[in-house]
This record gives C-alpha cells, structure tokens and sequence, in this order.
C-alpha cells in the first residue's frame, strides 16, 4: 500500500504533545484587536487542544492511524 500523504495546512495547524494529545492555536487573534478586550486575547493566545469528536479526523489528516 502507498504512504498516507499529510495534509499541508494540517501540519501548520496541529501538534502533537508528549502525551499524544492534539494541540492547537484559537481563532479570532489576526485582527479586529482593537474592540476585544485585553482579557479575551490574552486567552486566546494560549493553546487549546482538539476536540474529542475532531481528533480522529486531524489524525488521519497529519498521516496517522
């Protein structure tokens, strides 16, 4: 059987931790700054981790079983 080929804005998107967990940056940092408050960016600079029901789906998209 062939190589399972990555998904390239997988890659750029996802890491894995130590553990085997998926990591991943939140959404609505890029822009419209001004009108958040310093609180909310502040958390979203932080990373979160993959949903439970994503995680099979972003396995198999960065080429794992």
């Amino acid at each position: 059987m062939p190589k399972i080929k990555t998904h390239s804005s997988a890659k750029k998107r996802f890491r894995l931790t130590a553990t085997g967990k998926l990591k991943r940056k939140h959404a609505y940092k890029s822009h419209i700054l001004t009108k958040k408050s310093k609180k909310r960016k502040r958390n979203l600079t932080k990373f979160g981790q993959v949903n439970k029901t994503d995680r099979k789906n972003v396995r198999l998209m960065l080429g794992m079983s």
